[in-house]
């Protein structure tokens, strides 16, 4: 069948361009699918500090296009469609999308996380009316405007730190008593006089009219509750896996989350998982392109073992 892919990778960050440029160079014909933009949730990112080859830091808008480049440059063909389905037949596996239907020997499956929504009241009637998950795309709304940041990883306290440019304060609300950021980025919001901090306090309901005007906090020592002015909410309070295309093709785990192994093999031959989208993995753009690279190599001699001929 000449239509049928060796590799194909569903997600367009840096796991499956990665997985793009190591399956292109071992000249496997190769097709990446993103419903999006190149770079994936990095494109969320103002100012990325922790990618070799940029000591002055880069903008994920900057980097998605250069991790495209690169791939393509290579020989990897790229279309922007959504997965909806994925099925095995018999050798083979059969992509569904909203641009039609792609056959594939390999399977591999970066198509990482989106943000998870809270559940609390008000947060789903103020989307694109104050709440947010993106500070370099909507800081701007909130200029000298309070707003609230809810998490307390890397993603959080990097966005608290950039609405700083806009907003009139920024307060970080955290479940715990410290943040799961990294130190250099705690240093950094620490010093910062527009930012500030409540510990142990959980977002009950975001409140409003037109937009949004206050929210609701409750202090998970005291249990009390309290109202603290607000127009932005920015959230940042984990990742929801983007597995739900698969259909059970693949045993996830209890996060929904794709098993794999340490060469980023799931329990089916042919189908692997790289990047945010895996159990284990660090999150971290850098080993999103590490194991896109080592799902590649473990594609290509799965291929070479049992597909392709001698």
């Amino acid at each position: 069948m000449a239509d049928v892919q060796d590799v194909l990778i569903v997600g367009g960050g840096a796991a499956g361009y990665t997985a793009g440029i190591f399956a292109a160079r071992d000249r496997c014909r190769a097709l990446l699918l993103e419903k999006f933009s190149a770079g994936g949730q990095v494109l969320n990112c103002e100012h990325i500090t922790n990618f070799p080859g940029f000591p002055q830091g880069v903008a994920g808008y900057a980097l998605g296009p250069l991790l495209q480049e690169h791939a393509t440059a290579a020989g990897l063909q790229v279309a922007m469609n959504e997965v909806t389905a994925v099925r095995r037949d018999r050798d083979l596996f059969l992509v569904e999308t909203d641009g039609g239907s792609h056959a594939t020997r390999t399977l591999i499956v970066a198509s990482g996380s989106r943000f998870a929504t809270l559940g609390v009241p008000g947060e789903e009637e103020f989307v694109g009316r104050g709440i947010s998950h993106c500070a370099s795309c909507d800081g701007s709304f909130f200029m000298q405007k309070p707003v609230i940041v809810v998490g307390g990883g890397d993603a959080a306290v990097d966005e608290a730190l950039h609405l700083t440019q806009y907003a009139s304060s920024v307060t970080v609300l955290h479940r715990r008593d410290a943040l799961r950021a990294c130190a250099s980025l705690q240093e950094r919001a620490r010093s910062e006089r527009k930012v500030s901090f409540r510990w142990n306090a959980a977002l009950r309901a975001i409140e409003g009219a037109d937009g949004v005007e206050r929210v609701q906090v409750e202090d998970l020592a005291t249990g009390k509750t309290a109202a603290l002015p607000a127009s932005g909410v920015f959230i940042y309070a984990g990742l929801t896996p983007n597995t739900e295309f698969l259909g059970g093709l693949v045993p996830l785990d209890a996060r929904g989350q794709i098993v794999t192994d340490l060469r980023m093999r799931t329990r089916v031959p042919g189908v692997l998982a790289a990047g945010d989208v895996r159990a284990e993995s660090a999150r971290q753009l850098v080993t999103s392109a590490g194991d896109g690279a080592t799902a590649a190599l473990a594609a290509v001699q799965y291929l070479r073992d049992h597909l392709w001929p001698a």
